[in-house]
């Protein structure tokens, strides 16, 4: 990626560098992920070039008071920036300074206390349906044997049957060798949720494979040394297929859920069947689709009509 824009000097722009191929190597972060970590990057670094009248090096990024930050922010935000801009900012700069910290670059205590702004709450954001299928078939081939099944196999039950990671993680093999199969949602609440052919033999086909043995009333699934399998494992999986796919942030393990409400809606269900399926207390949580699906048709409608 060219480093010009950055304005930086040399053994700043070096850190730069390096940094940006961590985004893509360790994080494995998709394309547009790291170019907007890096237009984040340039455009404060541009601020201090402009402030300080030359491009700032290793040792004046480390010297930088709290106050330089919070001026740079305070600027976007007079050019009409949203507060989640300006959260995606705070998380560039944090990222590329927590890892010249952590690579023995530089060091600058004065970050730590800079805070992201306050944001709403936001509507989820599905995946698409051919995306939201694809993450669980590619997921297999990250990890060989009985390991990628377990994780074909969570996702499909994600995405499928619409379920809480949590949920997803405590079902045992009794409770899904039923049809309708019975989810224990949030507070204990109980729910009926029919399971597709391709989720029931995504699961036959972990539990044929797991060498471990899974008694019918304990959690089905389970991480490498035999105990019950971790929300954060589902996470990395996810993580790497945003990389695989080039998927943005958003689409996490709960994406999956939400792509199952609103692909059920967009494809003509009843708002009260997926307000059950989902575990909804109330209609009104669930009528949020509806305002994604809308968001989703204008979209396409001005690709189709720019003009």
């Amino acid at each position: 990626m060219d480093l010009s824009p950055f304005n930086l000097a040399p053994d700043a722009a070096e850190i730069a560098r390096k940094w940006l191929q961590s985004l893509a190597s360790e994080r494995r972060l998709a394309l547009k992920s790291r170019e907007a970590y890096a237009r984040d990057l340039a455009q404060f670094t541009a601020f201090l070039a402009k402030h300080n009248e030359a491009p700032p090096d290793k040792a004046t990024l480390e010297r930088l008071p709290l106050a330089d930050f919070r001026s740079f922010l305070a600027h976007r935000k007079t050019q009409g920036i949203t507060s989640r801009s300006v959260a995606r900012q705070v998380s560039a700069l944090r990222s590329f300074f927590r890892f010249a910290e952590r690579n023995g670059h530089f060091a600058n205590p004065a970050f730590g206390a800079l805070r992201s702004p306050k944001l709403p709450h936001a509507i989820p954001r599905p995946l698409g349906e051919a995306a939201a299928a694809e993450t669980a078939d590619l997921s297999a081939a990250f990890a060989p044997g009985w390991v990628g099944l377990r994780d074909r196999a969570v996702l499909t039950l994600l995405y499928a049957c619409g379920l809480r990671i949590s949920e997803a993680l405590a079902l045992t093999p009794e409770r899904l060798a039923l049809n309708p199969m019975k989810v224990k949602g949030k507070g204990g609440k109980e729910r009926l949720v029919p399971v597709l052919e391709s989720a029931r033999n995504a699961v036959s086909a972990y539990q044929a494979a797991c060498p471990i043995d899974l008694p019918a009333d304990q959690p089905l699934f389970r991480g490498e040394k035999g105990g019950p399998l971790s929300p954060r494992i589902v996470q990395l999986v996810m993580e790497k297929l945003r990389g695989a796919l080039s998927l943005p942030d958003t689409a996490t393990p709960h994406a999956l859920r939400h792509s199952f409400a609103s692909h059920l809606l967009g494809n003509g269900a009843d708002l009260r069947v997926i307000q059950e399926l989902m575990g909804h207390a109330s209609l009104s949580t669930t009528q949020v689709y509806t305002e994604v699906n809308r968001a989703h048709l204008m979209q396409q409608y001005r690709k189709a009509f720019p003009g």
